[in-house]
């Protein structure tokens, strides 16, 4: 069966055909861990797809909040697109080096929340591209700045406020991405945190479960993310709230429901990260 949103996907055949398209712009969104010693601007530098500009998701931020990547301001978002050469009436394609989990995801939802829906992730990003022997090349675009405009959706977004009165309310369903073991409090954090666990009343779908790691990364299919949420209790027709250790690998799981065909969904941009890390929130450990 095909994905109700199969537009948000785009395959690497497709978009060797597009590499010319002037109404196209490709964005390298890669990103790795602190202690994973990658530097992933210096990767882009030496090899990406051709026309792709890079775009750090650590730089592109609220960088006043002591937490990593966190949703910037409209103009600063503004600002990077349109010195990147990108504008509203571009078509985006966001890839990254891991396959789409670090961070074209990411990207692909920070781009929908400033208002700009006319973007796609690369199936399988640089690693299924390479695989399949596309071209790369290490020329800096020569995209002219131009004009992005950014129309912030609110409803895309929650609070940690947000999520307090979610415990109440039960509004929305919490979806948490992070490894089993993480969610139960079992595993430390990547980033250290005073508690380990999850946020009370959160369903666990490991987002590992959307893609593929023996087939270049490749998003699985649509039967197989229908099984996943379905073994985590989810109800894909309930307005959700996704959350990870930091932000990132909740959108994976936001973009798989967006695939098969959920629309109401918000991210938890703080995450664990932020909430396990105050001690006045209540927080459940195992399941």
């Amino acid at each position: 069966m095909i994905y109700k949103n199969g537009h948000a996907l785009v395959s690497g055949e497709w978009l060797v055909n597009h590499l010319n398209d002037d109404s196209v712009r490709i964005i390298d969104a890669t990103y790795y861990l602190p202690q994973m010693g990658k530097n992933a601007r210096d990767e882009w530098t030496a090899r990406h797809i051709p026309g792709a500009v890079f775009i750090d998701i650590e730089d592109v931020a609220d960088t006043s909040t002591g937490l990593p990547h966190m949703l910037p301001t409209s103009a600063v978002f503004a600002k990077s697109m349109s010195d990147a050469g990108i504008s509203n009436d571009h078509k985006i394609i966001v890839y990254d080096a891991n396959g789409g989990h670090m961070a074209a995801c990411r990207m692909w939802w920070m781009l929908k929340t400033f208002g700009h829906d006319n973007v796609a992730v690369l199936n399988g990003g640089l690693v299924a591209w390479n695989e399949d022997g596309h071209p790369t090349d290490t020329a800096v675009p020569a995209h002219a700045p131009t004009t992005f405009t950014a129309t912030f959706k609110a409803s895309m977004v929650k609070s940690k406020a947000q999520m307090v009165e979610n415990l109440e309310s039960n509004a929305f369903q919490v979806i948490d991405a992070r490894s089993e073991e993480r969610y139960e409090g079992y595993e430390p954090e990547p980033r250290p945190t005073k508690n380990l666990g999850n946020i009370p009343g959160s369903l666990n779908v490991p987002f590992i479960h959307m893609v593929q790691p023996t087939l270049e990364f490749l998003f699985s299919s649509h039967e197989t993310m229908v099984d996943a949420f379905e073994d985590g209790d989810v109800d894909r027709t309930k307005p959700t709230i996704h959350t990870c250790g930091s932000g990132v690998t909740a959108c994976v799981n936001a973009f798989a429901m967006y695939l098969l065909g959920a629309e109401d969904f918000a991210i938890y941009d703080g995450s664990w990260g932020e909430w396990g890390d105050d001690e006045n929130l209540p927080f459940s450990h195992g399941r």
